[in-house]
């Protein structure tokens, strides 16, 4: 997973996300910055926020990626982002 902050300039941040738990009304992603720093970020998902990112899913270019064989492979970075 890759990051990008306008509070950082053009630095760019690579991590993982460790887990995902419940908290009230909020989904809580749990990701760990792995370069240049060593962070742990946590953002909390509502319901609505899920509906956006399951909508933008099911658009039919992004569903191709998710139902393509590219699982098995290095993700190719995806530029200026």
């Amino acid at each position: 997973m890759l990051f990008r902050s306008t509070g950082l300039g053009k630095t760019e941040l690579k991590a993982k996300v460790n887990g995902v738990v419940r908290q009230g009304d909020y989904l809580i992603l749990q990701v760990e910055t792995l370069e240049p720093v060593k962070w742990r970020i946590r953002a909390g998902i509502s319901l609505k926020d899920m509906w956006a990112v399951i909508r933008s899913i099911l658009k039919p270019s992004n569903l191709r990626l998710m139902l393509s064989n590219k699982w098995f492979r290095e993700a190719q970075h995806p530029g200026e982002f």
